[in-house]
């Protein structure tokens, strides 16, 4: 199970990310002090962390301080202070991505996607496979098998392949997976860049019996239905 710690003093706030974020692999630690976020720090071991820059009891910025000693999990930065000042500060301290308020739900969920695509997308320590009755993936390794023949990726075909098989049966907005795959280029690529990368990635996963995981979702996007 990834595990996410949202820091944030802001009860409602940090509810509705934890809503926002919400997966049936993940699990939400949430804390709304930096006292509180020491002490889950202690017990658990987490995968990404959430941290309000401005806590009552401190500051977000010793809380990444404290990460960074002994960790390179992904974490990003939550403020209300729009200063650019602010932002170097951030990443100088090692801060994987920074977001204002006040923010949209759906930003800050593709900003989590984009980080946890970034870092595979799993547990620290597991290893990144997938398997079914038909496939094999072997996303560290850039192994893919199809019927265990083994195919060719792209770079942009991997990233795909990686964020679906990370959300069975999940309907993934297009504006979504353009966000993954370019991110803030994706308003300078052209229109039809994701249909073609996944018409490409369809034709090489269908196999000997033109078995296609991923289904269209029209006026939405597309969904990767899972086998067993």
């Amino acid at each position: 199970m990834y595990k996410i710690l949202i820091v944030e003093d802001d009860r409602g706030l940090n509810q509705g990310i934890t809503l926002a974020l919400e997966r049936e692999d993940t699990a939400f630690l949430r804390a709304f002090t930096a006292g509180e976020a020491r002490e889950i720090l202690e017990r658990e071991q987490v995968d990404m962390a959430l941290l309000d820059v401005n806590l009552p009891d401190g500051s977000g910025y010793d809380l990444l301080k404290e990460i960074r000693s002994h960790s390179k999990i992904p974490v990003l930065l939550i403020t209300a202070n729009d200063l650019e000042s602010d932002e170097i500060t951030g990443f100088s301290m090692g801060a994987d991505d920074y977001i204002t308020k006040p923010f949209g739900l759906m930003a800050l969920r593709a900003r989590v996607d984009r980080m946890r695509l970034r870092t595979g997308g799993e547990p620290e320590n597991k290893k990144d496979d997938y398997a079914d009755s038909r496939y094999h993936f072997q996303f560290e390794e850039m192994r893919f098998y199809v019927d265990g023949q083994e195919i060719v990726l792209s770079k942009i075909e991997q990233k795909l392949l990686r964020f679906f098989v990370r959300n069975p049966g999940q309907t993934l907005t297009r504006e979504r997976l353009m966000d993954v795959l370019w991110g803030a280029e994706a308003a300078y690529v052209e229109e039809n860049a994701l249909s073609v990368a996944v018409n490409r990635l369809r034709r090489k996963l269908e196999g000997r019996a033109g078995y296609r995981p991923i289904e269209t979702v029209y006026g939405l996007g597309y969904v990767w239905e899972k086998r067993v």
